[in-house]
C-alpha cells in the first residue's frame, strides 16, 4: 500500500489525510504540537463560500494605512518586526494592484466552488454532517458610507452567484433585535454555513481518521529528503518517517521546510485574536455578523459567543497582545448591546497567510513528490476539502486542475 506523509495537524493537514485514506493510501500525520493546535483551534468556525474577495486589494490596503494610526485597531505592524515583515507588506501592497486582484478573485471563486461540491462528501464520508450548520451571515455597516463602499464587494459576489439581501434602517433593524439603533444597514447572506465549534470539529475528524487506520507521529518534521524511492520526513530526534510522497501543511511553519528544499515562499503567521464568551452572552444569536469596517466576527458556537478578528503582522515567536482582543470586545458592545460581557477567554491564533492571501497549492521545485498545501490565511477551514481534492489529484497523478498554476508556489 503506497504511503503519503502530511505534515500538519490543522484543518488542512486533516482533510487531506481523510481524503487520502478515502482513496485507499496509507497515511502518518506528522504533528508538533497537538491536533488543531493553531489557528484551526479558535477561528470563527465559518465556511465562507462567499468570500470570493482576496484580502489583498487597494479598499484593503487603504484601509489599512489609516487603522495603523489606531493603536488599538483591527490592523497592525509591530515595528520591532519590521525587518522580518515589510518585504511580505510591500508584495502585499502590490498584490492589490488592479489585474492581481481580479485575477486573486476568479481564483479564489473556482477554489470556493470546488469546496461547495466536496465539502458535503467528506461530511458523509466521516459522519459529521451535524457539525455543519446553515446559519446565515449578517454583514453590518454602522454608517452610509461604509454601506456604500461595500457595494462593490457585492456586485462581485453577485456575480458569483452568492444570494442576499439588502437591508437599510428600519428593515435591518426589525430582521435582527439587538443591534446598535445607529447602525446604518447590512446585508444578509442567508446560504452562509459555519461548523459548531472549530475545534471539535477537527477532533471529530482526527478520531474519525484515528478510527481508520491513520498513524500519527507527534514530533517536530526538521526537514524533508527526496530519492528514487520517495521521501523521507527527518524529525528533530533523528528519526525518520519514508513515503512515496509528502504533503507540507504545517501553517504558517511550512515556511521553514520549504525554504530548506529551495522554495522562498513569502509566508506569516499573521495574527488573530478573539473573545470567546458563554452562551449566554448573547442566547439569540442564531447567525454570525461581519463588521468589516472595524475588522471582526461575531460568531455563535454550540456552546458559546466568539468575538474575533485583527490582524496583526508579527514575527511568529511574538508574545500576544491581548489589548486587541479586548479592544474588539469593547467595539462590539458599542454596536451590538445585547451582547454580555461576562466570563470570556481569550485566544491569539496564527493564520498562514501570503502577500496575494491565496493558498499555495502544488509541487515543491525540489520534487514531484513533495506537495504545498499551506497560505489560506482566513480561508482554511472554508478551503481545506478543495485543497483535500486537488492534493489527491497531485498524488495519484490524475488530470490536473489548470487553477493549480494560479496557486503554485512558482508564482513568488
Amino acid at each position: 500500500m503506497t504511503t503519503i506523509v502530511v505534515i500538519g495537524g490543522g484543518i488542512i493537514g486533516l482533510c487531506t489525510a481523510e481524503k487520502l485514506l478515502s482513496e485507499g493510501y496509507n497515511v502518518v500525520l506528522v504533528e508538533k504540537n497537538c491536533i488543531a493546535a493553531g489557528a484551526s483551534f479558535g477561528n470563527a468556525g465559518g465556511i465562507a463560500f462567499s468570500e470570493v474577495m482576496p484580502m489583498a486589494s487597494k479598499a484593503m490596503v487603504s484601509q489599512g494605512i489609516r487603522w495603523l494610526f489606531d493603536k488599538n485597531g483591527p490592523f497592525s505592524v509591530v515595528p520591532q518586526d519590521l525587518p522580518h515583515t515589510f518585504s511580505w507588506l510591500l508584495r502585499f501592497t502590490m498584490a492589490a494592484r488592479e489585474a492581481t486582484y481580479l485575477k486573486s478573485v476568479t481564483l479564489q471563486s473556482r477554489l470556493m466552488d470546488l469546496g461547495k461540491e466536496v465539502l458535503p462528501q467528506m461530511l458523509s464520508r466521516s459522519r459529521l454532517q451535524h457539525m455543519v450548520r446553515t446559519t446565515g451571515a449578517l454583514y453590518l455597516y454602522d454608517t452610509k458610507p461604509q454601506y456604500e463602499a461595500a457595494m462593490s464587494d457585492w456586485r462581485i459576489r453577485k456575480d458569483q452567484g452568492v444570494p442576499h439581501e439588502f437591508l437599510i434602517g428600519n428593515s435591518l433593524h426589525q430582521f435582527q433585535k439587538g443591534l446598535a439603533p445607529g447602525i446604518y444597514g447590512g446585508v444578509y447572506a442567508p446560504n452562509y454555513q459555519a461548523v459548531t465549534n472549530p475545534n471539535d470539529f477537527c477532533q471529530e475528524i482526527f478520531n474519525h481518521l484515528s478510527q481508520n487506520g491513520l498513524t500519527t507521529v507527534f514530533e517536530k518534521a526538521g526537514s524533508i529528503r527526496s530519492n528514487e524511492r520517495g521521501v523521507e520526513v527527518v524529525l528533530e530526534s533523528g528519526k525518520t518517517v519514508k513515503g512515496s510522497k509528502a504533503v507540507v501543511a504545517a501553517g504558517p511553519w511550512s515556511a521553514e521546510l520549504c525554504n530548506s528544499l529551495g522554495d522562498k515562499v513569502p509566508l506569516i503567521g499573521e495574527r488573530g485574536y478573539n473573545t470567546t464568551l458563554p452562551k449566554e452572552a448573547f442566547s439569540a444569536l442564531d447567525k454570525t455578523f461581519f463588521f468589516t469596517a472595524h475588522g471582526f466576527v461575531i460568531s455563535p458556537l454550540a456552546d458559546g459567543v466568539r468575538v474575533g478578528g485583527a490582524s496583526e503582522i508579527a514575527k511568529l515567536a511574538r508574545k500576544p497582545n491581548y489589548r486587541r482582543s479586548t479592544a474588539m470586545l469593547n467595539k462590539a458592545k458599542e454596536l451590538v448591546p445585547a451582547l454580555q460581557l461576562m466570563n470570556g477567554k481569550q485566544w491569539m491564533g496564527m493564520r498562514p497567510t501570503t502577500p496575494d492571501t491565496l493558498p499555495v497549492i502544488g509541487r515543491s521545485s525540489k520534487s514531484r513528490d513533495i506537495l504545498y498545501a499551506f497560505g489560506h490565511g482566513h480561508l482554511g477551514l472554508t478551503q481545506s476539502t478543495a485543497t483535500a481534492h486537488l492534493i489527491h489529484n497531485l498524488v495519484c497523478e490524475n488530470t490536473i486542475d489548470p487553477m493549480l498554476i494560479g496557486l503554485s508556489v512558482d508564482r513568488f
